[in-house]
């Protein structure tokens, strides 16, 4: 029982530490995980703020120092149209003469929005309702009105060269002159690359893939023929974000390696053109968001395994403080047995379970004032433990051997019959016999055992009544002569 109790007491404490180590190491662990990955999204939405910086910077500049350049791109505009006023057949135009003068590529845009002719031979054409029906819409606008009109920052799809493009319509609104600058080897852009910030983003940012600034047609305005076409997904996020202006992500892959494609809207304050709305597409890894939060889970199982150490030490501990108190109450000090409040509990617990039959064999030691008188009490003590040790192996898988107090044993034997208890009440008073004659020659004819037996349902149904009259017994057994054992329905006509 105390080995059971003990093993009860370290199970119980250990998942009761354990439940509530658990509980605070995990809100600590979900708290880091989740500092962690706020961690990594404000350092995203920082990137997404320098970005944004260093392309209004660049339009700023573009804003304060470069109108110069709209202007230069008007009067080269009002020339070409007065030329289409004297000589509207562009066949017979000398285009690369009309570049080295006015230092601008020229585009001739039909009413069907293809290029017809043009100082870039790659782009002759190209049709915008096909490849860019955004910028088709915006050159049927420009068409209609007849304004000049002039953009800021944007690609040329088929070198990939950034550009400032100007739009005016011809008077007989039959095509749309655009004229294109180059604007990388400009001054102003040289002093305001957007994309040497981005470039230093991504070297100072591990998690950062990639960076790419996509106009409203979806091509980078960074080299946009080694940018290839957005694939499915990520055409689908991007035309997300621009018709919604509201940002956007996705899980893919970058590669071979997993990554997250995220599309932030951008309106600028500087650009009144058609190039004034762009997208933002950030892609990024996890792989230090990752690494932080596997540390987190090995401190978290490291922190949890130290803590079941130090539960079961301290529980094993604890328990061995606790374990010898309860011991000693439902054990007897001197024999071990169980004592009164263990039989009491475990009778009533036999009875109420009603299994089978009950037999309560009550035990008394005969004659032993006068070991402890002629003998003292130590030796006494010897014989109650010789007593005890005979009774208990006597016991077989079910029998509970226990001391009552002073010279009184009980042995309770459940799910038994009357022939079982009568041998073990044979073999009782048979080891006790040989256990005296061994220690006590002087009064081995002297020290006897009287056992009474009383049966459960037949003979009570409650322990006061069963061991009534079980005492019954017990009397009428020492009646007889000693070394004998009765049962209570030998005795049933005596009254209780």
């Amino acid at each position: 029982m105390k080995s059971h109790f003990r093993l009860k007491l370290i199970a119980t404490m250990t998942l009761f530490a354990m439940a509530i180590s658990i509980t605070l190491a995990t809100v600590d662990h979900l708290r880091l995980r989740d500092q962690a990955i706020h961690n990594q999204q404000d350092k995203i939405e920082h990137n997404e703020i320098m970005v944004k910086y260093a392309l209004e910077a660049t339009e700023k500049a573009y804003t304060l120092f470069g109108n110069n350049i709209a202007i230069q791109m008007k009067e080269s505009s009002d020339y070409l149209l007065d030329k289409y006023d004297e000589n509207p057949s562009f066949d017979e135009w000398d285009f690369d003469a009309l570049k080295k003068l006015l230092s601008y590529d020229i585009y001739i845009i039909d009413s069907s929005n293809r290029i017809t002719h043009s100082t870039f031979a790659k782009d002759v054409g190209l049709d915008f309702e096909i490849c860019c029906k955004k910028l088709a819409d915006v050159l049927d606008e420009r068409r209609s009105s007849g304004d000049f009109a002039h953009d800021g920052l944007d690609i040329e799809q088929q070198s990939g060269i950034l550009k400032k493009y100007s739009y005016i319509a011809t008077r007989d609104k039959k095509f749309v002159i655009q004229l294109g600058y180059a604007l990388q080897d400009g001054d102003i852009f040289q002093q305001f690359n957007f994309f040497d910030s981005i470039d230093e983003l991504k070297q100072q940012s591990p998690s950062i893939n990639e960076i790419n600034i996509l106009n409203i047609g979806g091509l980078s305005l960074r080299d946009s023929i080694n940018n290839p076409a957005l694939t499915t997904e990520r055409r689908k996020a991007f035309e997300q974000t621009l018709a919604t202006k509201q940002t956007t992500e996705f899980r893919s892959h970058w590669g071979t390696e997993p990554a997250i494609y995220r599309y932030v809207h951008y309106e600028s304050k500087y650009d009144l053109g058609s190039t004034k709305t762009k997208v933002l597409e950030i892609i990024y890894n996890e792989n230090n968001l990752q690494a932080i939060l596997r540390g987190n889970q090995q401190t978290f199982i490291s922190q949890l395994i130290a803590v079941l150490l130090i539960t079961i030490i301290l529980s094993l501990i604890i328990s061995r403080w606790v374990a010898r108190p309860m011991h000693l109450a439902f054990h007897d000090s001197l024999t071990g047995l169980k004592n009164r409040a263990a039989f009491d509990e475990l009778l009533e617990a036999a009875l109420a379970n009603n299994k089978g039959t009950i037999a309560l064999l009550m035990i008394d030691l005969d004659n032993f004032k006068a070991v402890n008188d002629d003998l003292g009490h130590d030796q006494g003590d010897v014989l109650l433990r010789s007593v005890a040790h005979s009774i208990r192996s006597v016991a077989v898988k079910g029998d509970v051997p226990i001391r009552l107090g002073g010279d009184e044993f009980v042995m309770m034997m459940s799910s038994t019959s009357k022939t079982e208890a009568e041998q073990t009440a044979n073999r009782i008073i048979e080891a006790a016999k040989q256990s005296i004659a061994q220690e006590f020659k002087v009064y081995e004819e002297k020290i006897t055992l009287s056992i009474g037996i009383a049966l459960a349902p037949d003979d009570g149904i409650d322990p006061e009544t069963l061991c009534k009259r079980a005492d019954i017994a017990l009397y009428s057994s020492k009646e007889k002569g000693k070394d004998q054992y009765q049962f209570y329905d030998q005795v049933a006509g005596r009254s209780l």
